[in-house]
């Protein structure tokens, strides 16, 4: 067994993931929890706390020495101070973050969009190998992006850049959640957020649905529910998925335009959906997007699922320690 492990951390918008992954990417351990534990209004300082918690508890339970942390977190970083800019889902505008976390975890630490985190992984790794250009769209709370091309990670001027769910495709739509200023975003549309709350219209509208019924019960109609009862075949619950899943191709069309990918790739909670989403999405695809892109692209799962982000943090903390080998 390798004598060497790092800890990539993946912090999303309500959940938090964690994992001991080894120099091949074997994850040992992994510790899952609410990103703001039992505390929803919590500051910058109950997150850098949260975070601190899981990495000790997986550090304690770690079989190897843990050389360095990665952090995937959902804000704009910028990567020359390692400060969290701005951050929509998460209490972390202009904290310094890289430098607060080596300090208080003693090891190394690497920080970086989670979105651009998920993104390496299924690059390397998994669905994305061997291309040359490729995107990805996180799709959970909000939805985050990533591009790789010519092999790297892009990050624009400053560190802001792929911010993928906040192109518009609705100038006049719904407002965007958090921090963003904008409405009609691709996140306000297609988000995890989104399928809970055009579950509940449905739900509403159509009371003889499984939905609708869910409702009257008094459950809470989630994402996640909605998607559970699509599976069981409730056509309301289907309708919900392909609305979502045809805005979902809108943005992806603009993204086929722009960046002419080999692939791109679709990851997150949302995926939970399967074809029930991919399927209406390249359907818009295809009569959206232009040639020769359109014909070219692949339109993809992630095959790391959910926990792509954390082994894509993992990764840029296995990058960092290989940087730091004598040579």
């Amino acid at each position: 067994m390798p004598a060497e492990c790092v800890i990539g951390v993946d912090l999303g918008g309500t959940k938090l993931l964690a994992g001991t992954v080894d120099a091949g990417l074997r994850v040992h351990h992994r510790t899952q929890r609410p990103a703001l534990a039992d505390d929803p209004k919590g500051d910058a300082a109950t997150v850098l706390d949260a975070l601190i918690a899981v990495v000790d508890e997986l550090r304690s339970t770690a079989e190897m020495e843990v050389v360095a942390v990665g952090f995937g977190i959902p804000a704009l970083i910028d990567q020359t101070r390692g400060v969290a800019v701005m951050a929509v889902h998460q209490p972390l505008a202009e904290v310094p973050f890289g430098a607060i976390m080596s300090e208080r975890l003693g090891l190394p630490v690497v920080v970086d969009n989670d979105a651009n985190a998920a993104t390496l992984a299924e690059y390397r790794f998994g669905a994305a190998r061997d291309s040359h250009t490729a995107v990805m769209l996180t799709l959970g709370t909000g939805i985050g992006g990533g591009v790789v091309i010519d092999g790297e990670l892009f990050r624009g001027s400053q560190g802001a850049g792929a911010e993928l769910g906040h192109m518009v495709i609705e100038t006049d739509g719904p407002p965007c959640f958090g921090n963003c200023p904008n409405h009609g975003c691709l996140e306000a549309l297609a988000s995890g957020s989104a399928l809970a709350r055009e579950g509940l219209r449905v739900a509403r509208a159509a009371e003889d649905s499984a939905l609708g019924q869910a409702l009257a019960m008094g459950q809470e109609i989630t994402g996640a529910l909605v998607t559970e009862l699509a599976h069981d075949g409730d056509r309301a619950a289907r309708d919900v998925i392909a609305l979502i899943g045809m805005r979902l191709g809108v943005g992806i069309s603009n993204l086929v335009n722009i960046f002419n990918p080999d692939v791109v790739v679709v990851g997150g909670g949302v995926m939970a959906a399967g074809e029930l989403l991919l399927e209406p999405a390249r359907q818009v695809v295809a009569q959206r997007a232009l040639q020769p892109s359109r014909s070219h692209v692949r339109v993809v799962p992630a095959r790391f699922g959910a926990e792509s982000g954390m082994l894509g943090a993992a990764a840029l903390a296995l990058d960092a320690v290989e940087k730091r080998a004598p040579a």
